[in-house]
Parts: structure tokens; C-alpha cells; sequence
């Protein structure tokens, strides 16, 4: 296992380019937000003065913060380690607070100069991070609040034929007003499942504590493998009060933008941790709510843009779990010159240095889809160099 925290990173550019957005299998609702028709993706590139780059996805409607935070850091702390490049990007977000945007995009930034590292050294970033194994289990994921059972069905077949063994669904249709509908749903998608493959549901923050006991109950014989995010995420006392109620797990985690939040959340009883790597300040942010799941004996998985998240998701046990959004996600693969391959529900990473993805850039400028593009370095930032160093 390598480690970053020796790495000199003398950074020449940044970038942002945005890809237009792809149209979606089946148009995707949950309890609170859409209908998506089409999903977008922007990535960063981070360019050192060898002409080595690392490449993230990143949330391009961070740009302010990205630019007064983020890059004077990059692009003026030279022959510095890691460790201390870190500390520099991670204090310049302060006023922005630690549990917002600021925080997710400083993790995005992380992610690309991990890439980086690893493209340079000409290894795997999961061999990098210490993994044995290049594959990783996968759960699909779909089951809009607003799918026909015919779009149900299809669904279910693509993920059961794809081998995978356990498929989570969105609840909370109506905005979490038509709970009878619900019910029916799951019951139709467990009896399509079948025997040998687990139901999971999601009902994206949009229930009360009874509200969410109540569906429990009428779910009973359906065998839930976990109930996400069925509260608020930031009402810590219902969230409490459910956990304490029922035996169903109760997963938590994609919400949240910081790792020192998750021992609270294990210490009001939530029995699985999803974080999301693109949310957090950081990978060793992840691996720690990782390590604290490995800790406590509770369940894991991890989502976001999936196939980036897969190289992550091989460190931890082989009983955990990648989730992939298949009807939005899989649209965006026709970018991705090398992405990792689905098989026997597992998802098998490249070889190739750095992340499992790569952008297919010239075939997207040559189509058009290379849509926006933003460029920070040395000549267009001056007035924005750090005045203080740590």
C-alpha cells in the first residue's frame, strides 16, 4: 500500500469540462426529487508541471468556491507534500462549513490528484489503496416512484440477468403521500424477484418516525434487507427513535459531507453506512467511516457515480456492495473510453492506471458533447495567490 501523504503535487492547471447530458434509460423519479430524462456529468482535471493528470467527477456548480478556496492552493504550494497541500485546501474551506458543498468538492479535488498519483506511477489506484482483489460486488439500484410495474419488471430482469442478488427500489411515492401504492410496489417487485435475491428501499428522507414505522409494519413479510434514509437526515432523535422501534436495518450516510458525523450515527443506532466518496473531503474521510463499520460489526456499501466508486469499494470486505444506478448511470458510459465490466453482479476493474474511467475527450469534442470548459492557471489566478501560508 502507498502512501499519498509524501507526494508532490506542482500543479500547472485546472480545468473543468462539462458533457452533455445523456438521456436516461427509464426517466427516474424518487420521493423528493425528479423526474430526471437525462443526466449530466462534469469532470476536473488537475494538470503538475510534468504534464501528468488526474481526473474526478465534480460538481461544476461549485465553481466559485473551487476558484477562491481551492485553486490558489493548487497552483502555489510547490514542493510541498501532500500532507501539507491537504491541510492547506482543507482550512480554506472553513467559512464555507465542513458539512456543505465545499466539503464534497474538496473531496472531488482529492480524488483527481489521487488519480494523479497513481497515473503516474503507473498503478491501479485500488492496488494503490492497498487492495488484493480488482473486482468488487455490485446491488442495482432503480425503481423510480414514477415506473410503470411493466418499467419494474424490465428493471428487476436487466439486474437479475446481470447476476446481481440484491436490488433496491425508491419508495415514498406522491411525495410520501401514497403509502398504500407503495406497499403494493414493493410487494410486486419481491414477487420478481424471487427466492434468491435480496429487496431493499429507499425512501429519500421524505417519512416521520411513524410514518416510516407504519410502513415497516406493512412490509413485514417482505423480508426488507434495509430501509434508507426513510427520515430526515439531519433529525438525529427520530432517526433515533425508528432505529430503537424496529429490527429492520436502518441505512444512513449519503447525505453527509463530513466522516465525524458517522459515530453518531452508529451511536443512535443505524446498522448501514453508505458514504458517498464524491461527498466526503476526502478518500481517508471514506475509508474511515469504512473501517468504522468494520469496527462496529454494521453493514457497508457505497454509491455516487459507481464506476469511479468501485475502486473504493474493493478495499472493503467482499460481502459489500457497490451500488449502481443503472437507468441514469449506465447513459453516461458511452462517454468512457475504459470503464470497469459487469459480470456475475460484480463489477471487474481495469488494470489501467489511476481510476477505473476514462473519458473518451477528443471522441466528445469531435461529437459535440464537450459542452462548457473552464481553465484556472498561473496567468488568470493571480490575484487570487494565497496570501498566507501555513
Amino acid at each position: 500500500m502507498f502512501d499519498i501523504d509524501n507526494e508532490i503535487f506542482n500543479i500547472r492547471s485546472i480545468q473543468i469540462r462539462e458533457l452533455a447530458p445523456v438521456q436516461v434509460v427509464t426517466p427516474f423519479q424518487d420521493a423528493t426529487m425528479g423526474p430526471f430524462p437525462a443526466f449530466g456529468m462534469s469532470m476536473i482535471t488537475i494538470e503538475d508541471e510534468d504534464y501528468n493528470i488526474g481526473e474526478a467527477p465534480v460538481y461544476s456548480s461549485y465553481i466559485n468556491i473551487l476558484k477562491i478556496c481551492l485553486v490558489p492552493h493548487l497552483l502555489y504550494s510547490h514542493d510541498q507534500s501532500y500532507k501539507q497541500l491537504y491541510s492547506k485546501l482543507y482550512w480554506s474551506i472553513r467559512n464555507e462549513g465542513f458539512k456543505g458543498p465545499a466539503s464534497a468538492l474538496l473531496g472531488q479535488v482529492d480524488m483527481a490528484l489521487h488519480d494523479l498519483a497513481t497515473r503516474r506511477a503507473g498503478i491501479p489506484l485500488h492496488k494503490y489503496l492497498g487492495s488484493a482483489r480488482n473486482d468488487v460486488k455490485v446491488y442495482g439500484s432503480g425503481g423510480g416512484t414514477n415506473y410503470s410495474y411493466a418499467e419494474l419488471e424490465k428493471e428487476v430482469a436487466y439486474f437479475m440477468a446481470a447476476g446481481v442478488d440484491c436490488y433496491k427500489m425508491k419508495v415514498g411515492k406522491d411525495f410520501g403521500m401514497n403509502m398504500t401504492e407503495d406497499v403494493k410496489r414493493v410487494k410486486f417487485v419481491r414477487s420478481s424477484l424471487g427466492k434468491n435475491a435480496r429487496l431493499a428501499v429507499d425512501a429519500n428522507q421524505i417519512w416521520s418516525c411513524e410514518q416510516a414505522l407504519r410502513f415497516i409494519d406493512q412490509t413485514a413479510g417482505e423480508n426488507l434487507a434495509w430501509l434508507e434514509e426513510p427520515i430526515h437526515s439531519a433529525s438525529y432523535e427520530q432517526i433515533e427513535a425508528l432505529c430503537k422501534r424496529t429490527s429492520v436495518k436502518i441505512a444512513f450516510g449519503e447525505s453527509e459531507r463530513t466522516c465525524r458525523v458517522f459515530p453518531t450515527l452508529v451511536n443512535i443506532g443505524v446498522a448501514h453506512l453508505q458514504p458517498v466518496p464524491g461527498h466526503l473531503a476526502g478518500i481517508r474521510e471514506w475509508t474511515a467511516v469504512r473501517d468504522l463499520a468494520v469496527k462496529h460489526h454494521l453493514d457497508f456499501s457505497s454509491g455516487g457515480y459507481s464506476l469511479f466508486t468501485a475502486s473504493l469499494m474493493s478495499t472493503a470486505s467482499e460481502n459489500c456492495q457497490v451500488e449502481y444506478l443503472y437507468s441514469i448511470m449506465s447513459g453516461l458510459e458511452t462517454y468512457f473510453d475504459v470503464k470497469p465490466a459487469l459480470e456475475d453482479g460484480r463489477f471487474f476493474l481495469p488494470e489501467s492506471p489511476g481510476l477505473p474511467v476514462r473519458i473518451g475527450w477528443q471522441k466528445c469534442e469531435d461529437t459535440g458533447h464537450l459542452v462548457r470548459k473552464r481553465v484556472w492557471n498561473k496567468k488568470n489566478t493571480r490575484k487570487y495567490k494565497p496570501v498566507v501560508s501555513l
